[in-house]
């Protein structure tokens, strides 16, 4: 069976956010941005798995753009929490090119998916 390295890398990804959040809110009770990262990190493997099965490249294209709109609005999120000392450098350090990673690839995904 043929690996499918976005579906992987957004499923790990949502689960470090699962987590992320989970320590934002019990250990530093931030819920507001904490909530809108939850929202949109576990969102984009959510969209990668919807372009699984989609009908038609348009529709793929679509839900793939929706992942990379979801993983850019999860970097600022990122970079906000970051700059408002809700996450430390040693966690930013460990999401932040986690973050790029996916923005590269859903980037190049699409990319591909319209020619």
């Amino acid at each position: 069976m043929k690996q499918n390295i976005i579906k992987d890398k957004s499923f790990n990804f949502a689960v470090d956010i699962v987590n992320l959040y989970k320590n934002l809110t019990y250990h530093k009770k931030e819920y507001v941005m904490s909530r809108q990262l939850l929202k949109s990190g576990t969102s984009i493997g959510a969209n990668v798995r919807e372009a699984e099965f989609t009908q038609s490249k348009l529709d793929f294209t679509s839900k793939m753009s929706i992942s990379l709109k979801e993983a850019n609005e999860t970097d600022y999120w990122l970079d906000l929490l970051y700059a408002t000392e809700f996450i430390d450098k040693e966690e930013f350090g460990t999401f932040k090119p986690k973050s790029t990673e996916m923005l590269k690839l859903l980037v190049s995904i699409v990319k591909s998916s319209k020619q």
